[in-house]
C-alpha cells in the first residue's frame, strides 16, 4: 500500500510540476541556509582551533596588567623585569621552554627596499615554544642572547618583500638603523586568529632589542610551553605564584599580571563562534516552519481540487486509511525531495563562501542528517491535517462535487 501511494505521490508531483517546486521553496530555502551557516560556522570554528595552535602548542602567555574589565592604559602596567624571568626559569617545571618577549612596529630596510615589520627582541626558547621551523639557516644562540649579538631570524613575508630572490642568509638588515645579520629564515604560518600576519616578523636576541631598538628593558610578555596539555593548570598556578612574589604583590591585593591559557581563549573562540551560528541557525530554521505552513495550504488545494477523485475511491472500496496514507506520503514526499535538494544547494554555497572566506570545509554529517530528518517530520506534521481531511470526506457529497 505505500508503494502504491508513493507512486501515486511521484504521479501526482509530475502533473503538477511548476505548483509542487514552489511548494518546494520553502524547505528548500531553509535546509540550505541552516546547512549552509551551520558549514560555515564550523569552518571558521576550526580556522580559530587551528591558528591558535601555530601560536605554540600547550602555550601560557603572561603579560602585565590587571584582569579586571574597563579601560586600561599599557602603559600604566608595570613591565615584567628580568628578576621575574629569573625567579620563573628557576622555579617552574614541566615546560617545554619559556621566553621574554618585547617587540615594537618599525621600519625594516634592505638595500633599496623596506617594510614596516613586527621586531621581536627574546630568547632562542620562543621558537621552541611557539613551535617555529625553519625554511633555511636556524636560530640564533644562547651565547647570542646573553652577549646581545647583532644577528637576527626573519619571517617569510620580509624575505618576500625585502629580498625577493636574494638569498637572505648572511645579508644585513637595517631595524630602525641598527644594522643585523640574518642567520635564519622561518617557515610560513600565515595569518594568526587575531588578522596579523605571523611572517611579518623579524626576531633579534633581546639584549639586542633592548639596546638598539626599544632604548629600555621592558618586556612585554612571557611565554611559557608546558610539556603536556595535563601540566597546563599546574604550570600556569606556578607562574601565578611566582610572579606574585617576584613583583611583591600582596595577599590582598589582585595581581599586576595576567597568565592566560591559550586553550581557554581557543575554547572561548570557538564558544562565540558556536553560539553564533546557532542563533543564525535557528532564524534560518523558522523558513522550514514556514515551508511547512506551505506545503499543507498547498496539499489542502489538492484535496478540494480532488475531491470528485477522493468520492470515487472511496465509492468503489479504498478505506479512509489508504486515502490517508496517499495524502500523507504525498506531503512528506515533497518535503524530503525539497530537503535533498536543499542539503545539495546548502553545500555548495558552503563550499563556495568556504573558499572565498579562505576557511575550511568542514561539513557537519549529525546536522545534515538532522536537517533531511526534520524536513521529513514537517511533512508528517504539516501533511496529516489535509490527509485527514481527505480521509473524512462523505463519498456521497464528494461524488457530487464539482
Amino acid at each position: 500500500m505505500l508503494w502504491e501511494s508513493f507512486k501515486l505521490a511521484l504521479r501526482t508531483i509530475r502533473r503538477n510540476v511548476l505548483r509542487s517546486i514552489l511548494t518546494l521553496l520553502g524547505i528548500v530555502i531553509g535546509v540550505a541556509a541552516v546547512i549552509a551557516l551551520v558549514t560555515i560556522g564550523r569552518g571558521a570554528t576550526d580556522k580559530v582551533t587551528a591558528d591558535l595552535t601555530k601560536l605554540g602548542s600547550n602555550m601560557l602567555i603572561a603579560r602585565p596588567g590587571t584582569s579586571t574589565p574597563g579601560p586600561s592604559n599599557p602603559g600604566e602596567s608595570r613591565s615584567f623585569s628580568a628578576r621575574d624571568i629569573d625567579s620563573l626559569q628557576l622555579g617552574l617545571t614541566n615546560i617545554r621552554a619559556m621566553a621574554p618577549v618585547a617587540t615594537r612596529t618599525v621600519q625594516a630596510v634592505f638595500e633599496q627596499s623596506n617594510t614596516e615589520a613586527q621586531v621581536t627582541g627574546t630568547t632562542p626558547g620562543f621558537f621552541i615554544a611557539q613551535d617555529w621551523t625553519f625554511a633555511a639557516g636556524g636560530p640564533f644562540t644562547e651565547n647570542d642572547a646573553r652577549s646581545g649579538t647583532t644577528v637576527c631570524v626573519i619571517g617569510e613575508t620580509i624575505r618576500k618583500e625585502l629580498f625577493g630572490f636574494i638569498e637572505p642568509l648572511g645579508q644585513i638588515l637595517r631595524v630602525r638603523n641598527a644594522p643585523c645579520e640574518v642567520v635564519g629564515v622561518l617557515g610560513a604560518k600565515g595569518q594568526s586568529a587575531f588578522g596579523s600576519d605571523q611572517d611579518n616578523i623579524v626576531v633579534m636576541p633581546l639584549r639586542t632589542f633592548h639596546r638598539r631598538i626599544s632604548g629600555n628593558t621592558r618586556i612585554g610578555q612571557i611565554i611559557v610551553s608546558a610539556s603536556s596539555p595535563d601540566d597546563l593548570v599546574p604550570v600556569q598556578a606556578a607562574m601565578t605564584d611566582i610572579l606574585r612574589e617576584t613583583r611583591r604583590v600582596k595577599i590582598d591585593e589582585e595581581d599586576d599580571f595576567v597568565v592566560r591559557d591559550l586553550t581557554q581563549i581557543a575554547n572561548t573562540l570557538s564558544g562565540t563562534t558556536a553560539v553564533m551560528t546557532g542563533l543564525l541557525s535557528a532564524i534560518a530554521a523558522v523558513s522550514l516552519l514556514v515551508g511547512g505552513i506551505g506545503i499543507m495550504n498547498i496539499m489542502l488545494v489538492s484535496v478540494a481540487e480532488r475531491t470528485r477523485e477522493i468520492g470515487i475511491r472511496l465509492a468503489v472500496g479504498a478505506r479512509a486509511a489508504q486515502v490517508l496514507s496517499q495524502f500523507l506520503v504525498e506531503a512528506i514526499v515533497l518535503c524530503l525531495l525539497g530537503g535533498l535538494i536543499g542539503i545539495a544547494l546548502g553545500l555548495s554555497l558552503a563550499f563556495v563562501a568556504a573558499n572565498l572566506l579562505q576557511l575550511p570545509f568542514a561539513i557537519d554529517w549529525d546536522t545534515v542528517a538532522l536537517a533531511f530528518t526534520f524536513s521529513g517530520l514537517i511533512g508528517v506534521l504539516f501533511g496529516f491535517f489535509p490527509a485527514r481531511r481527505a480521509a473524512k470526506l462523505d463519498p456521497i457529497e464528494a461524488l457530487r462535487h464539482e
